[in-house]
């Protein structure tokens, strides 16, 4: 056994492995972080630098919105990882009703408390019968299809919109993959399954393309009338697209891991490869995260500091999520791979703690931002040097915003997550207690048919 075979071993008996996958908190953390920058920053008006004299930086400091990217590769990446294990070993499929009831206590809890506090404090008219359709989208998490419930009540909403649709798809999308790579031999499932995902962020890229056009053109029809082509823009489009490509990004990532970690000659080479690239591939994904922010800043109308990009705006609609996508994807291998130093950042305890209440934290941030701004900001310190404003936000966001997170936690998401994990174990159990009831049935069933046909040729 090689020096990185006993390396592996000894890590996935350590659980040291486990480790490694917990920087992905740490990750996590910096996403919630880059979304709170950025409404902080688009709260106060965007002007924590000035546009003209600091292009570059106020290209970085706009770009705290790609968070939502990364979260959407984060979540390709977590949840694809036992399909890309039973797809390259042909183990244990997961069962999807399992992965239903995580995702559904998961999430849901959390997003309709939020939700009906929200409508209570702030918008009572959602329950009167002329906003009863709006608030069936809110409750059917379709609010990302309709202009009239796009970023409305609460900005991050979408978002959730987004990847409720995703963990909808995802067992079903894996099926049909299953039975595309049911005949491929285990050597060759790496290349099947790498090409497979490849056709799914190209369809990504196609139902960006074609739906951006739809919207972009009200009248416009192809083979099917227009109502007709509503219903399905409504459920494949939404209103800015559905981010296929962004997930798939991060199952191929997660696909490449799951590859090179898994015991067994084949995986060594592979695996030293990925380590050796590992500062490559970090300083890869920080240039096209560069290249992004400042291809975003200049796609604001307001904001047109970058004149050589001008030739590529056409495009930017279509190619810049996935371009982001590729950035976070390269810095998330460059992490898992990547020698201590590049990990360790990763590993902080305040900032894995920060992924921990990540999802308190993004569907509550901007709600307490906004009550901050009209009723203690701006009454109190209409005045105030801007940068004192922003410091302000940040005193809200540490003495109230994540301490309410905290409570919501603990008190909504955590009970949520128990009984997931208890009706999981129950759920496996009897599972296994199935299979062993079959393999046990297996043998006598076939000497009774052995007896019989000894018993036919006599």
């Amino acid at each position: 056994m090689s020096t990185l075979q006993q390396e592996v071993s000894r890590k996935q008996g350590s659980g040291e492995q486990k480790k490694t996958i917990t920087a992905l908190d740490g990750v996590r953390g910096c996403a919630i972080l880059f979304v709170l920058i950025f409404h902080i920053n688009r709260t106060n008006g965007d002007n924590l630098w000035d546009w003209h004299a600091y292009p570059l930086a106020s290209s970085i400091a706009a770009a705290g919105g790609t968070g939502v990217t990364l979260f959407f590769v984060l979540s390709g990446f977590l949840l694809f990882l036992p399909y890309a294990k039973a797809l390259l070993t042909r183990g244990r499929w997961p069962l999807a009703r399992t992965f239903y009831l995580r995702r559904a206590l998961r999430i849901l809890p959390a997003y309709y408390v939020s939700l009906f506090l929200l409508i209570a404090l702030s918008a009572p008219s959602y329950l009167q019968p002329s906003h009863w359709t709006d608030l069936l989208l809110f409750l059917t998490l379709f609010m990302d299809s309709s202009r009239s419930t796009f970023r409305v009540l609460n900005g991050p909403y979408w978002t959730l919109a987004v990847e409720w649709q995703f963990y909808l798809l995802l067992p079903l999308l894996m099926l049909g993959m299953a039975l595309l790579l049911r005949r491929v031999q285990i050597g060759h499932r790496l290349r099947a399954v790498t090409i497979c995902l490849c056709g799914v962020i190209a369809g990504g890229l196609i139902i960006r393309l074609v739906g951006s056009y739809f919207w972009g053109n009200p009248t416009a029809t192809l083979l099917l009338p227009r109502p007709a082509i509503d219903v399905v823009l409504f459920f494949v489009y939404g209103q800015t697209g559905k981010y296929l490509e962004d997930f798939a990004v991060g199952m191929l990532c997660a696909l490449l891991y799951v590859y090179a970690t898994r015991p067994g000659p084949e995986a060594q080479p592979f695996a030293q490869r990925l380590r050796r690239l590992s500062s490559w591939l970090w300083g890869a994904g920080l240039a096209i995260l560069l290249f992004s922010a400042i291809w975003h800043f200049q796609s604001d109308p307001r904001t047109p500091a970058w004149p050589f990009l001008n030739p590529a705006m056409p495009y930017f609609a279509w190619l810049s999520e996935m371009l982001l996508a590729i950035g976070y994807g390269a810095c998330i291998l460059a992490i898992l791979f990547g020698p201590p130093a590049l990990q360790r950042p990763f590993t902080w305890r305040p900032l894995r703690w920060l992924g921990l209440i990540s999802f308190s934290l993004y569907i509550w941030h901007l709600p307490l931002i906004v009550f901050f701004q009209a009723h203690i900001q701006q009454p109190l310190f209409p005045h105030l040097n801007h940068y004192l404003v922003y410091l302000l936000y940040w005193l809200w966001a540490a003495v109230g915003i994540i301490p309410f997170c905290i409570l919501s936690y603990n008190v909504i998401e955590k009970p949520g997550m128990r009984l997931g994990d208890r009706w999981r174990r129950s759920i496996e159990a009897r599972q296994r207690a199935h299979e062993q009831v079959q393999q046990t049935a297996l043998p006598q069933i076939e000497s009774e048919d052995n007896d019989r046909q000894v018993g036919a040729k006599r």
